[in-house]
């Protein structure tokens, strides 16, 4: 019974954990806890009603995302990104996402592979009248999705360690530049050429994807 019972705390910790990271990463992509902003410990512990050592645990993580940052002291901020660093982001997005539509345009299944994607294009097609928030949400699905169906575990995780970077990097832009990344007509050409069967000219059309978005956010 002592087992159970601590099996059973050591759950509700991780789950007040994640939940307490799933409202603090919204906060900072949101731009509700804007680049810049202390995070006070006392403070959040409140607001979320945690322990300060489950809000440690939490804040640790969106460390390692890069979503906030140590400063003097060890005070922690949200993170503020400046022009090289969204360039390099891109840079090793593009690496990655590149050797992903190569991997799928030569793969014998890549028909269903297509199908998945088409529906992830009309989910971006459908966030069009949405938020700001369900748009980006569409736009990285697809992204996040390309990676998956390659079935590369290692492509997906580096994908997945990088999507706060990428998070940040929208919300930095502004709006107006962010959904410009966002039409649907770029991502359907990316999956027109998967379809095809090129893998150089996938490889080449998801490095042009990654260097125009990244210029249009830092434009």
């Amino acid at each position: 019974m002592t087992t159970q019972i601590t099996a059973l705390a050591g759950l509700a910790k991780v789950n007040l954990r994640e939940q307490a990271l799933t409202a603090l990463r919204s906060g900072i992509t949101s731009g509700n806890l804007p680049p810049g902003t202390h995070l006070v410990e006392t403070e959040l512990s409140e607001q979320l009603q945690i322990s300060r050592g489950t809000l440690r645990e939490a804040m640790r993580q969106l460390q390692q995302e890069g979503l906030i940052s140590a400063g003097p002291r060890g005070r922690l901020s949200v993170r503020s990104l400046d022009t090289k660093e969204i360039l390099d982001i891109f840079a090793v997005r593009g690496a990655l996402e590149s050797l992903a539509v190569r991997e799928l345009s030569v793969a014998e299944d890549r028909g269903a592979a297509v199908v998945v994607l088409r529906k992830a294009i009309q989910a971006m097609q459908d966030a069009i009248e949405g938020t700001l928030d369900e748009r980006i949400e569409a736009d990285l699905n697809f992204h996040r999705t390309l990676c998956r169906l390659t079935g590369n575990a290692m492509l997906l995780h580096s994908w997945e360690a990088l999507e706060g970077n990428i998070r940040m990097s929208i919300m930095w832009a502004g709006q107006a530049r962010a959904t410009g990344n966002m039409r649907v007509d770029r991502h359907s050409e990316l999956v027109d050429v998967i379809e095809s069967g090129d893998a150089a000219a996938a490889t080449d059309a998801m490095f042009a994807h990654m260097d125009a978005a990244a210029s249009n956010l830092v434009s």
